[in-house]
Formats: structure tokens, sequence, C-alpha cells
């Protein structure tokens, strides 16, 4: 199968991992396309369908599953389903870019795992706990109990982070935006991981 490079950040929600993945992506030098992951929940805000999210019906979701469509999916909360259509991959590919996804911990690692020579996997790492709670609060998007499942979540996904290639930690967004440039850069130029840290 041909194709380009698969550039895969994960990290707990309210970490800025989308804020690097949207500066890498404007970086036109790294020829990257993003890739849109499928999901079973409702839009949030101004989510545009096609744009932020496939937003598919749960039934639709699992006769994907059942039709072995994604490269990757995974049930985050019940009945709450996200995954990467095997087609979304390949429309990028087709194009003559390199993919990158903004997904959680276990699709970034099943992806890895799936494509280990052409996939640089990055965690993007919170300051702390605490920081990851104040900075939810602050999007005023969800209930305290949906932000108290994410904090949850954040502690067991916050184990992973040795199973990723790279760690990057967001205590300082600009340090941390140089950093994920150059890991992306060398990979795409190299072929390789520059170096573990």
């Amino acid at each position: 199968m041909k194709g380009g490079k698969l550039i895969v950040f994960s990290a707990p929600s309210g970490s800025g991992k989308t804020t690097i993945v949207q500066y890498l992506l404007a970086r036109e030098a790294l020829n990257l396309d993003f890739s849109i992951s499928a999901t079973s929940r409702d839009p949030r805000g101004d989510e545009a369908h096609g744009k932020d999210y496939y937003f598919i019906t749960l039934k639709d979701f699992k006769q994907h599953i059942k039709n072995d469509e994604f490269l990757e999916w995974e049930e985050v909360y019940r009945d709450n389903f996200y995954g990467t259509l095997k087609t979304e991959v390949e429309r990028i590919w087709a194009k003559g870019k390199n993919v990158i996804f903004d997904i959680d911990v276990v699709g970034g690692l099943r992806i890895k795992k799936k494509y280990p020579d052409r996939t640089l996997a990055v965690f993007v790492k919170p300051p702390s706990v605490d920081e990851l709670k104040r900075r939810l609060k602050k999007r005023k998007t969800e209930s305290e109990e949906r932000i108290n499942m994410r904090i949850a979540k954040a502690s067991v996904e916050l184990a992973t982070a040795p199973q990723f290639d790279f760690i990057i930690e967001n205590n300082d967004l600009s340090t941390a935006l140089a950093e994920a440039d150059e890991l992306v850069s060398n990979f795409i130029a190299n072929g390789h991981e520059s170096k573990k840290e």
C-alpha cells in the first residue's frame, strides 16, 4: 500500500493537542492534511459535519465496525464512539499528502501498531492534572460531571505516555509548537524519529 506518513497527536482533553495540530496544518512545507474522525456523539457548539467530525448515528457507526471500515475505533464513553475511517486516510494519501491525527491515546497507539514504520506518535502532556481541569472549565463547553469524567480518564491516559515515540510537555505553548514542528519536519524528511527523548 502506497501513501504518505501518519502523524499522530494524542493527549488528554485540554492538553493543547488541537492547538498544536492546527499550527502544524498551517505549515505548508509539511504537506499535511487533517484526518477527520467519525463519531456517534452529537455536534457541540459550532462543530460542522465533514469539517470537525463525521457525525454518524450509533447504528451506522456499529455497521461500519461490522464491515471493518475503521482503521481504529474506540467506545470512549458509553455509546459514544470515535474512530478513523480507512477511506479518510485513503482520501488524504490520494492527494499526495501526509495524514495528521488529533485522536485519543488508544486510537493513536492502534495506528502506530498497525503502521509502525510510517507513523510518528506524539503524546502531548499537560503541566498537571490541576491545570488540565482549569483549562477544561475555561472552555465552558461541558458540565462539571463531564469534566470530572475527563479528568478521571486523563490519569489513565497519562500512564500511556511512555508508549509513544515522543512526549511534548505543554508548559509553554510556543516551546511546544517549536518542538512539534521540529519532530514532524524531521520525521517527514528522514522517515524516522530523530531521537528518543
